[in-house]
């Protein structure tokens, strides 16, 4: 089963488990959920042939038998999920995804397990933010990709501000709460600056004081005739910073008892009920990005950092 968004490399997992149960067993069956984690609660799948397998290998995307977004949360789903699996005879179910998807696939497998099912649930890491590594895990596939795809674009832009030489252009990167992609793309390109999260945690910085930081850097390019640059900035650069934390945490608290369709009213009743700092913090930014840490949150109660 594929999980949550593309990531080159994908087909060639289906393809390397495919080659590796043929060759265990020239009889062995390899299925594929469709769409996603839906496919199992639903029971849409397919087999997968060697003829699909000729044709995807070495091919990225995720068309094969595609992807979606959908979780397995409610205990009917998971029943539903363990019906299906079983009803196929599998020795295994390999979940491809990301962080949120191999969770899922966590709590599929202690499901299956307090059912008695010897079903295996096993979780492939995929995901381009790169933030799965660990002992065993060196880089998660995707991760080279869309660093090599987003340096080509960063160093296009390079190319065109030295040209220029008279334009500063802020690149934001995805990564979610990870600066992996950040870093590894200011390594392959060498912009003028790049924040680093992990590095203003450890740090401790304030936004002020990021801002500073950059402005000392634009005024010190100006002295020498150079008013021009590229800086890089990881998606989820607000939740590195302590303060913002704060000020999110406090906001996470009293939105739940705070409604309001008018966002300047609510901003208001907000600010009133916030701490001296927090509050502080919050009226020092700029109102879009103030309003912003007041939208919903995502299916994990984390701020919609891609929003901000």
């Amino acid at each position: 089963m594929l999980s949550g968004g593309q990531a080159a490399g994908g087909h060639n997992v289906i393809v390397g488990i495919y080659d590796y149960i043929k060759r265990v067993h020239k009889n062995s069956q390899l299925f594929g959920f469709l769409n996603g984690p839906k496919g199992i609660f639903i029971g849409d799948y397919v087999e997968i042939s060697e003829t699909q397998i000729g044709y995807f290998r070495n091919r990225g995307g995720f068309d094969m038998i595609c992807s979606g977004r959908d979780k397995i949360e409610e205990p009917e789903q998971f029943e539903r999920s363990l019906k299906y699996c079983e009803s196929l005879k599998l020795d295994g179910l390999v979940v491809i995804g990301g962080d949120d998807s191999n969770t899922n696939a966590a709590l599929l497998a202690e499901y299956f397990l307090a059912k008695g099912s010897q079903i295996k649930v096993v979780g492939c890491p995929k995901t381009i933010d790169g933030d799965l590594k660990n002992e065993y895990v060196e880089v998660s596939f995707g991760f080279d990709t869309a660093c090599k795809t987003y340096a080509e674009c960063i160093g296009s832009i390079m190319a065109d501000t030295l040209s220029s030489k008279k334009y500063y252009h802020f690149i934001r990167l995805m990564g979610r709460s990870a600066s992996h992609i950040a870093l590894e793309c200011a390594l392959l390109t060498r912009p003028t600056y790049a924040f680093i999260g992990e590095e203003v945690e450890a740090k401790q910085q304030t936004l002020q004081q990021l801002v500073a930081q950059l402005v000392d850097i634009i005024i010190q390019r100006a002295a020498k005739g150079k008013n021009y640059g590229v800086v890089l900035i990881p998606e989820g650069l607000v939740e590195f910073i302590p303060q913002m934390n704060k000020l999110i945490s406090e906001i996470n608290k009293l939105d739940a008892g705070v409604t309001s369709s008018d966002s300047e009213q609510l901003r208001a009743i907000i600010l009133d009920k916030l701490s001296e700092s927090s509050r502080h913090l919050f009226d020092f930014l700029p109102n879009d990005i103030a309003n912003q840490l007041l939208l919903d949150r995502d299916p994990h109660g984390n701020v919609q950092v891609a929003k901000i």
